[in-house]
């Protein structure tokens, strides 16, 4: 019987309550600018953050280009000229400091780490997931962190898990399971490097792509399940 020995998980609305972290950092940034954040705001930022990190995906953006970006892009459009980067270090700090759990994250971990080995492989900035990692308390059961910034790639470059598999010793791909909550990035990337893919989708969200998970859960608690199913094949 075959058995998923390494499990890769994403941090962010995956692990981490990622919408709960920015909201809050969102909110402190702009108490901390005098600019009241109404709703119409945080969704402007939002769609542009998104965009900016799906370029970032796709190879037309690197990591630095995204972050320092987003903030005077967004003043842009309401007519202000702000700095990018120095709002970016300020929001950096204040978005530090979420480290939310998702509902039933801490458990789950927990439990897995005695029958399987398990990795964290995230887009992002290394010292950010580091912290929030470290204060959830999630930290110590990983036995590696592969964040994007080190490794000069990211999900759903082929050559990042390839950077990644190779700093595993005794890999092998057809005894490992990625689980995230991107279609673009977690799904797709997992599938180009020949892992079985999880797809966690608390909202039951539509599939509207091409990109098909081996698996879809939409509680953390259901990736047990998920397991069995692939120690009985």
């Amino acid at each position: 019987m075959k058995k998923y020995k390494t499990l890769f998980f994403d941090v962010d609305d995956t692990l981490l309550d990622f919408g709960a972290a920015e909201k809050s950092a969102l909110q402190l940034l702009f108490e901390e600018q005098n600019i009241t954040l109404t709703s119409e705001i945080e969704k402007q930022y939002k769609k542009i953050n998104q965009s900016l990190w799906r370029r970032f995906e796709a190879g037309e953006l690197d990591r630095d280009e995204v972050v320092n970006t987003r903030f005077s892009l967004l003043f842009n459009e309401y007519g202000k000229d702000m700095d990018g980067e120095l709002l970016e270090k300020k929001y950096r700090r204040y978005l530090e400091q979420g480290h939310q759990l998702v509902d039933g994250a801490f458990n789950l971990i927990s439990e897995l780490v005695h029958d399987c080995d398990l990795y964290v492989v995230t887009n992002g900035v290394s010292k950010t997931q580091d912290k929030r990692l470290r204060d959830s308390g999630l930290f110590p059961f990983f036995k590696g962190i592969f964040v994007s910034e080190d490794t000069g790639y990211q999900k759903p470059m082929i050559e990042y898990f390839d950077y990644v598999f190779s700093r595993i010793p005794n890999f092998r791909v057809d005894e490992a399971l990625i689980i995230g909550d991107s279609l673009s990035a977690d799904i797709k990337g997992g599938k180009l490097a020949g892992l079985d893919t999880c797809w966690f989708n608390p909202n039951s969200k539509a599939n509207h792509t091409n990109i098909t998970p081996t698996f879809q859960i939409h509680k953390l608690k259901e990736l047990k399940q998920v397991i069995v199913v692939k120690t009985l094949i």
